[in-house]
């Protein structure tokens, strides 16, 4: 899942981006409401998930949250925000926020609420994926194959969980790197195969297994 942060604090959008890449989240940020703004209506399909300040440069937050809903940007939107009158929060609501989150906070309940969001019916997240005889529950982060549990590392997680969103479609390299990991990193090619590899050796089946395709030239598939 690949999250865009929209704040001014520099030093605390740092810390957010290397606390949620550790959960096993793709993160950018940007520091200023209309970047942030342009970003999403030029490119919200890249992203799943926004936390977004309200004190922000050249645009604040509430005309920022109002602005993507009334271009039909769905995507859930967390508040950040050291302002916690009753009045914020009703106008952050009002303005399209799925939730607030007011500072100083810990990283744990931020975690715990980008959760609960992704679990409203209105979210994105089922409560569980199948393709062929592979279970995948984003909430439990569990994988099994058959009866057997699959132990994967984080971005193998997120990786097969990608897959899994899209069956028997075929998702270009590129795609699935924008989605995963950090616009910066230049290993492109040679990070996506190696996590295929790993991917595929810890889901097993047998020597012919199509459930993850290699499409030559473009990317890959898996087969429901």
């Amino acid at each position: 899942m690949r999250i865009l942060i929209i704040e001014d604090e520099e030093k605390l959008a740092q810390s957010l981006k290397k606390g949620l890449e550790k959960s096993g989240y793709a993160v950018d940020y940007l520091l200023d409401g209309e970047s942030g703004e342009r970003r999403l209506k030029t490119r919200h399909k890249d992203y799943d998930f926004v936390i977004l300040d309200l004190m922000l440069p050249n645009k604040n937050g509430f005309e920022v949250c109002r602005s993507l809903r009334d271009e039909g940007i769905t995507l859930p939107i967390l508040i950040l925000t050291a302002r916690d009158t009753v009045n914020d929060k009703v106008l952050a609501l009002d303005n399209g926020a799925d939730d607030y989150l007011v500072k100083p906070f810990s990283l744990v309940e931020l975690l715990a609420r980008i959760r609960a969001v992704n679990r409203r019916p209105s979210g994105m997240l089922e409560e569980e994926l199948h393709i062929q005889d592979v279970r995948l529950n984003p909430n439990t982060r569990e994988v099994f194959r058959g009866d057997r549990k699959i132990e994967l590392t984080l971005k193998e997680f997120e990786l097969l969980q990608y897959l899994m969103r899209h069956p028997n479609q075929v998702l270009d390299r590129e795609s699935i790197f924008l989605h995963l990991w950090d616009f910066a990193d230049n290993s492109l090619s040679n990070t996506i195969d190696v996590h295929i590899k790993n991917l595929r050796k810890k889901l097993g089946g047998q020597e012919n297994d199509k459930l993850v395709e290699t499409i030559r030239g473009v990317g890959y598939k898996i087969t429901g």
